[in-house]
């Protein structure tokens, strides 16, 4: 019987007495047309309970800071621990039987987790979420995928990676109406250089994974079911696996898909499944203490998924969170691997480099201990000897394993474990590489060695000498504990930007054809970013010259002195007459004009602001014309004036300034340039919102390259908080990730240029 069957014949799943996590998914499943039809039948065996419910996601303010307080609460997603040592009899009867009624209720079979083809899934204890727009990433000047660079720097800090996802959709999906799988086809190189890309990871031994958004509905319709296209289009670059972008619950399709067409991919939703769905999602995220208001308790939790299906792969996450220690101790206690989550949509945060190292060394030992943490005899808090101290105990034929943590601030030193003593047993301390000698009383045998105030443990049991592998592991790690953990330094710092230089004019008295003069003044610069995540830690947004860090909220006491601006957004005519005049073909055409046929714009386009341009494409437009672009300041003043309106018409909304919205999800043709003239600023500046996103300022730092968006786009498709947000307001901006020029040319974006005055 097929999952399919399987779901149709009625199989239920357990509820709790609280709101179901599963409310939360049939909200999102509503909405998405494709969810719907995948899994109707398992929506139909569920009963609901009769509790209020609400989305995981609340809506997003133009703050950007997130509400997220309906996070599923510890016992959706962990056991807690034990209240005292003397209760872990009688707790872990009660897990066990919790095992067994799950398994009848979910009608449980474990095949997936035997299929050899997906066994590598087991071993993936290390995964991190890569941006395409990570400058370590690709190389826009020699137009070249760096994944070796890529690997070399991040595995020199966290240690060796066994999975990535490559991360090419959100926050810049919804700038216009490519859906996300145009977005992977848009990718440099197209999908013949996405597979050689690929095939790079691959011979470094990394997976990799590209995600899935069910949310992505008011895009382009694709015609077919996301479950075939994504099926088909990672066989065509031969990647792994699936993650499932804000689903618990994989629709058992995708699970049928990929196995159909001979390429079977790992289904990896972003949170726990917590129903059915186990069964054939081999792998998953912990990614319960995401945001603000969840904290790991002292006694360590254990895993539901895990203690359900010990094969079961669950790497925890723990974004923007400064200190990582709470999470990297649960998943070396739950024995579990860790997704690291550094650059956060255009927001650099590292892992201090405590986190690191501890990263490091936790997922060395756990690939090498890899068939002990898969064991079915797990035993959480299994007895250890010091407050304060938790163990996992983890039987195998082999021998026995124990992961271990220390939740006090302080070392702990002295006896940590006693055992039955048996003859010829062996035992090994994998945190500092040394075979320990266990003192023997009364038929008990008591290890001995030192945990660090916050810190980590392992011991191996096993008879006779360990294999090689075990070998080289001791080697490694008894030179690397040579530096206690404690010495790394748990600061985090915020990256610094730098804005890209635009170079000055050629200046003239008199306005060039077809620009204002926008005369000098104090201005009171004040403008804020509305990034949906990222709430106002420093690093995120930009860093603008005059201040120390990045951060979301500006305001900036400047002089502008006089310079011009174009009075309307740059047409097609007249990138046009550009074009013949130089011939400009830029290295990267992708995209370039695509609008465009035989080389020139549609019957009735000519005075349609000139999209699909990268911002190289519009510099060298501006170079030509003796202009340049303007920098943002320059845009927001000559649109606002020195009386801090909201829109450039004044202080209220008025829908006759600006072209309607365009809620897709085909994308429409723009307005004129001239179309709305009560949209003009108090300098008679026209087209500034509404009608397309403009090129200004780009800003760089180590790991990202961002230009700056005003005006808004009259594009905004419906369907979803996530897309890529717009905003009409004078006093918000629009932060644009940038990898390449083909990627980033939009069907929204266009420009208009400034002069400098004398």
């Amino acid at each position: 019987m097929n999952l399919k069957d399987r779901y149709e014949g009625g199989e239920s799943v357990e509820l709790s007495s609280q709101a179901h996590p599963m409310h939360s998914f049939l909200n999102r499943v509503l909405k998405f047309r494709w969810l719907a039809a995948a899994i109707t039948p398992l929506l139909l065996s569920i009963q609901f309970s009769a509790d209020e419910w609400k989305p995981r996601h609340d809506l997003v303010s133009h703050t950007g800071v997130m509400n997220l307080t309906e996070l599923p609460p510890p016992s959706e997603v962990f056991f807690p621990g034990p209240a005292s040592p003397s209760d872990q009899p009688a707790w872990l009867e009660g897990l066990k039987a919790w095992r067994n009624d799950r398994s009848t209720l979910l009608r449980y079979n474990p095949a997936q987790y035997e299929r050899p083809d997906l066994e590598w899934t087991q071993h993936i204890f290390s995964q991190v979420q890569l941006l395409i727009w990570d400058r370590s990433f690709y190389d826009p000047d020699k137009g070249e995928y760096t994944v070796d660079r890529f690997l070399s720097e991040t595995e020199s800090r966290i240690g060796p990676i066994d999975a990535v996802l490559i991360w090419h959709v959100y926050p810049n999906l919804g700038i216009d109406d490519r859906n996300q799988f145009d977005m992977l086809r848009d990718l440099p190189g197209g999908i013949p250089g996405v597979r050689r890309m690929v095939e790079q990871f691959h011979r470094r031994g990394v997976k990799v994974f590209f995600p899935l958004l069910a949310w992505d509905t008011g895009t382009r319709d694709e015609g077919a079911a996301p479950a075939t296209v994504m099926a088909q289009l990672l066989k065509e670059v031969d990647a792994d696996g699936i993650n499932f972008d804000t689903l618990e619950s994989v629709p058992p399709g995708f699970r049928e898909a990929s196995d159909a067409i001979g390429h079977p991919l790992a289904l990896e939703p972003q949170f726990q499944p917590r129903d059915a769905s186990i069964a054939w999602t081999n792998l998953s995220w912990n990614d319960w203490v995401t945001w603000e208001g969840k904290q790991y308790p002292f006694i360590p939790m254990v895993s539901k998924n895990k203690w359900m299906e010990p094969r079961h792969t669950v790497n925890v996450t723990d974004r923007f969170t400064r200190d990582k220690t709470d999470s990297l101790q649960h998943a070396f206690f739950n024995g579990q691997g860790y997704a690291t989550l550094e650059n956060l949509w255009g927001f650099w945060y590292e892992d201090n480099p405590h986190d690191a190292e501890a990263l490091l060394r936790i997922t060395r030992i756990e690939r090498v201990m890899a068939d002990f943490l898969r064991s079915p005899g797990w035993e959480p808090h299994a007895p250890v000897l010091q407050a304060g101290v938790f163990a996992s105990r983890f039987p195998t034929a082999k021998g026995t394993l124990w992961t271990i943590i220390n939740r006090n601030e302080y070392n702990v030193a002295g006896s940590q474990i006693e055992v039955q003593n048996r003859e010829g047993m062996h035992y090994y301390d994998l945190w500092h590489g040394t075979e320990l000698t266990p003192a023997v009383a009364n038929g008990k045998a008591t290890l001995n060695f030192d945990l660090e105030g916050l810190g980590y443990g392992a011991v191996l049991a096993t008879e006779g000498k360990p294999d090689g592998s075990v070998q080289n592991l001791l080697s490694y790690m008894a030179e690397r504990s040579k530096r206690p953990l404690a010495s790394y330094s748990r600061e985090w710092k915020a990256v610094p930007q730098t804005v890209v230089e635009i170079p000055a004019t050629a200046t003239s008295q008199l306005p060039p054809e077809g620009m204002v003069r926008i005369p000098e003044a104090d201005y009171d610069f004040q403008v804020s970013g509305i990034e949906i995540e990222g709430g106002n830690d420093p690093g995120a947004d930009v860093q603008y010259p005059w201040e120390d860090t990045a951060r979301r909220f500006h305001r900036h006491r400047m002089h502008i002195h006089t310079f011009y601006i174009d009075r309307t957004l740059v047409t097609n005519a007249e990138f046009k007459r550009f074009l013949n005049s130089t011939h400009y073909s830029p290295k990267d055409d992708h995209n370039f004009l695509r609008a465009w046929k035989n080389g020139s714009y549609p019957q009735g386009w000519d005075n349609k602001p000139v999209t699909w341009v990268s911002i190289e494409d519009a510099r060298a437009y501006a170079a030509w014309s003796h202009k340049r672009l303007p920098h943002e300041w320059e845009w927001q003043y000559a649109a606002q004036s020195t009386d801090g309106r909201p829109y450039p018409w004044g202080n209220e909304w008025n829908p006759q300034a600006l072209p309607p919205a365009d809620s897709g999800p085909a994308l429409r043709p723009s307005a004129d340039v001239t179309a709305f003239p009560k949209g003009a600023s108090p300098s008679g500046v026209l087209d500034l919102i509404g009608n397309v996103s403009q090129w200004t300022d780009e800003y760089r730092d180590p790991h990202t390259r961002a230009a700056i968006l005003r005006g808004g786009a009259a594009y905004q498709p419906s369907g979803s908080i996530w897309y890529f947000p717009q905003t009409y307001r004078l006093d918000e901006h629009q932060k644009y990730l940038l990898m390449s020029p083909g990627h980033d040319r939009a069907g929204t974006v266009g420009f208009r240029c400034a002069a400098d005055a004398p």
